[in-house]
């Protein structure tokens, strides 16, 4: 990217900029780059030229979401700008800050030695380049302006004193006043009569900026008024008075109030409450804006020892494998009873239940984990009549990767996500409870909060483990203004709770689940995800346990993984045997609902044995072979199709056991012939009533085929992972602010070029007949001469363009356009006419 600078001006050295367009024309390409990097919101669409720039600079949403990325140091320098006089020096802010040097601080302001003076000195020109740098501050050193939009928003008034908990200047806060009533205020205050309230408004708020002056006034208060002043002068700076408007003179005072109303040391805001004026309050501070000023950003210090790093890996290692088989656990059970959507969005509560029971955690973790594979692009609803959640596709080409490359797709899309599973189970503005996976668990906040999060793990040393309340104050000066809503109140300190406050301690409770942390501190694998300097695969992948090709049968019908297992492996074991423990090591036991479920997935009993043969470091026990023999001998033997359904068997006397079974009565089964009996249900109830009653039916097709179940038979249609909720427009890559610049030059060269025949407003574009429009555009390709024109495109959008016209025919023109800075054509009755430049 060029470093190309604005126009200069030669001769003496030039004076500070007169508006915030022209100090925006005076910075290089690589500064405005960093302008609309730092605030995106102004590249959409992109302005025509630095005016149209500087307007949306001065904005209020784009100012408030500026104000919005500072740090405290930074949002306080601005708060005391906003309360300053426009035009303020860095002395002048460094004083409101701190407090004169000479001056004795208020009691109930925090203390600041030296040291702490020498850093905020120290800070100072980082937040001011900071403000000057994102276009909330300009002008020159001697003259530093906040943008209006910024002063409006941070400027305290009676109704919103901000966090300095300052009032309006005393010019604000007697606007509207009567002059009588100005000049029995000096009157009061002993000052002199002034011509007129303007010069009334002045002395008065000299009187008030002047220490002496006001020490001497003051020290005249009796002593409940002064008292009154130091319950406001912090803030809030309002007070309730009934009938705070009446004209109380310093003979007819009565009371403290009175007294203070009379010299104008405290003034009416409404008809029921009085103001403490912010020259006043200044003055009873100390000069200081805050009560308490942080230039340096407070580091966490965790009271817990340090954990061994490598411990911390091997630990952290072992939970991203517990949740990566977590996840596939998950998907391989919802593969094959896929649960329904709710009709509002999300599981039910039931179906939660039911997969916390099969997963063995609590309901708020399976939560997460459904989330996590929703966010992952490996579940999604899938798009029937009656929709069920059910794997994706991409869930089977992520069964193929290596352990390590799994655990990366959920960390990254973990810590992108915008939905908190956290949230599930609380109420939402109507009462109603969140559902997991349902359309209100967005928060645009929760990414920022986890990268910020983490990445202060990182800059902490390695094994450390703070805390949620111990990250949080740096947190809150990180963003002051980033802390979303009020979630409830902290019950140890009673201290209201935000919704980073909650999210902080989510993040750490959710890392530990995934094995982003162990033992509390970041392990090496997710310091390769922030950092992006290494593959957090290549990381992780070493620390994992190498996965195992064999088990241990046990005559007990059960076998034992004493490690993890490769996934094939695992998968067809969890086919035919249920797992019973987990852990170190995993126990799969053996029962005739496994068996038979591996036999309807296509599995025959010879297959069993071959396989279990193959992957068993022990031979295959007596009663597992006896087990798959005798299920496999009656698997099949009873069949089932659709009628409404029909059994059918070639043993006419289990028919008739069947038949005479009292639990079949619900079936209603009626003998249509000796091997056939037909049901009034359908064949998937018919299926789960026999094998309920013990029975091993198989399902058949309509040409008599035995149909065959198989755990993935339950995919949706090829989905996309859910996309963030930005929160706000995208960060710009280098391309396009390269070309946005190259264009807000080019138009800004045309809006402010020197013409000949300038018009009223060199914001308009230029008017002129078509006839004199053609003439001027022919004369101008016979002299080589450049024009400035008005264009109208197919949107109607209105530009100007600055053009050297090369040829003129055909009803069009065409043109260099230094706009675009190409040749271009121009459809003739799409300009609304031309004017000559100075050349």
């Amino acid at each position: 990217m060029t470093t190309q600078q604005g126009p200069q001006r030669s001769g003496k050295a030039p004076a500070g900029p007169r508006t915030l367009a022209e100090e925006l024309r005076g910075r290089a390409d690589d500064d405005l780059a960093a302008l609309l990097r730092s605030r995106p919101d102004l590249l959409n669409p992109v302005p025509g030229d630095l005016t149209q720039l500087a307007a949306r600079l001065s904005s209020r949403a784009s100012a408030l979401r500026a104000l919005e990325r500072l740090d405290r140091f930074t949002l306080q320098v601005a708060e005391a700008l906003a309360a300053a006089p426009d035009g303020a020096t860095p002395a002048a802010v460094k004083s409101l800050l701190t407090g004169p040097a000479k001056v004795k601080p208020h009691p109930g302001a925090t203390p600041l030695t030296p040291a702490d003076r020498s850093a905020v000195a120290a800070a100072l020109p980082r937040a001011l380049a900071t403000l000057r740098d994102r276009a909330l501050l300009w002008g020159p050193d001697n003259g530093l302006r906040l943008v209006i939009a910024a002063r409006e928003a941070l400027a305290p008034t009676a109704a919103n004193p901000g966090r300095t908990g300052l009032g309006p200047t005393f010019a604000d806060a007697t606007a509207g006043m009567s002059p009588a009533r100005l000049q029995q205020l000096l009157a009061s205050a002993g000052q002199p009569a002034t011509p007129d309230p303007v010069t009334a408004v002045a002395a008065l708020t000299a009187l008030l900026t002047d220490r002496a002056r006001c020490d001497a006034l003051l020290a005249t208060a009796p002593e409940p008024a002064l008292r009154l002043l130091d319950r406001l002068v912090w803030g809030p700076p309002t007070g309730t008075v009934p009938d705070a408007t009446r004209p109380v003179t310093a003979e007819d005072a009565q009371s403290p109030v009175e007294w203070l109303l009379a010299r104008g040391l405290l003034l009416p805001s409404s008809p029921g409450s009085v103001v403490l004026p912010r020259e006043l309050a200044l003055h009873l501070r100390g000069g200081r804006t805050h009560r308490v000023v942080e230039p340096v950003q407070p580091e966490p210090a965790p009271a817990a020892a340090p954990r061994d790093p490598q411990v911390v890996d091997r630990a952290a290692a072992g939970q991203a494998h517990t949740a990566v088989r977590t996840v596939e656990e998950l998907l391989d059970l919802w593969g094959l009873n896929p649960p329904p959507t709710l009709r509002a969005g999300g599981l039910g509560v039931r179906d939660l239940k039911r997969t916390a029971q099969a997963l063995e955690t609590t309901e708020q973790q399976t939560a997460f984990w459904l989330e996590l594979a929703y966010t992952s692009g490996l579940l999604a609803p899938d798009g029937e009549a009656d929709e069920r959640w059910a794997p994706t596709p991409a869930y089977d080409g992520w069964l193929q990767q290596d352990t390590a490359d799994r655990w990366t797709l959920l960390a990254e899309s973990w810590l992108a996500a915008t939905r908190v599973s956290a949230l599930t189970g609380t109420p939402d503005a109507k009462g109603k409870t969140r559902a997991p996976l349902g359309p209100e668990l967005d928060r645009t906040l929760a990414p920022s909060v986890r990268r910020a999060t983490l990445a202060l793990l990182a800059e902490l040393p390695p094994g450390a483990a703070p805390t949620a309340d111990e990250l949080l104050p740096t947190l809150r000066w990180q963003r002051p203004l980033r802390g979303g809503p009020v979630t409830g109140q902290d019950p140890a300190t009673g201290q209201p709770r935000d919704l980073r406050d909650e999210l902080t301690a989510w993040t750490l409770a959710e890392a530990e689940l995934l094995g982003v942390t162990g033992r509390g501190a970041l392990a090496a694998p997710a310091r390769a995800l922030l950092t992006a300097e290494a593959d957090p695969a290549e990381v992780l992948a070493p620390l994992l346990p190498r996965p195992l090709d064999h088990v241990i049968l046990q005559p007990d019908l059960t076998a034992i993984a004493p490690g993890p297992l490769l996934t094939p492996l695992a998968q067809a074991l969890a086919l035919c045997a249920d797992i019973e423990s987990k852990g170190g090591a995993t126990v799969y036991r053996f029962t005739p609902e496994s068996v038979r479920r591996a036999l309807d997935a296509g599995r025959t009993a010879a297959d069993l044995r071959a396989f279990l043969e193959q992957h068993s470091r022990t031979p295959v026990p007596q009663p597992l072979a006896y087990l798959i023999d005798d299920v496999a001998r009656r698997h099949g033997i009873l069949r089932v199709g659709a009628a409404s359904s029909y059994l059918r068997c070639d043993d006419p006397q289990l028919l008739g056991e069947v038949l005479a079974d009292r639990r079949s009565a619900d079936l209603r089964l009626r003998l249509l012939a000796p091997t056939v009996l037909a049901a009034q249900a359908a064949p998937d109830v018919l299926l789960a009533a026999l094998r309920g009653m013990g029975y091993a039916p198989a399902a058949e097709s309509a040409e008599g085929d035995v149909l065959i179940t198989r755990p993935d038979s339950h995919r949706t249609p090829p989905r996309a992972a859910p996309v963030p909720v930005p929160d706000g427009p995208p960060t710009p890559d280098d391309t396009l602010l390269a070309a946005a610049i190259k264009a807000i030059r080019a138009g800004d060269r045309a809006a402010t070029a020197v013409r000949r025949e300038p018009t009223p407003d060199p914001r308009h574009l230029p008017r002129t007949p078509a006839a004199e429009t053609l003439a001027a555009l022919q004369t101008a390709v016979l002299l080589g001469e450049r024009m400035w024109i008005g264009y109208l495109n197919a949107e109607g959008l209105a530009s100007q363009r600055i053009i050297d016209p090369v040829k003129v025919e055909g009803g069009f023109v065409t043109a260099f356009d230094h706009h675009a800075d190409e040749l271009r054509t121009f459809a003739l009755h799409r300009i609304t006419g031309v004017a000559e430049l100075e050349e």
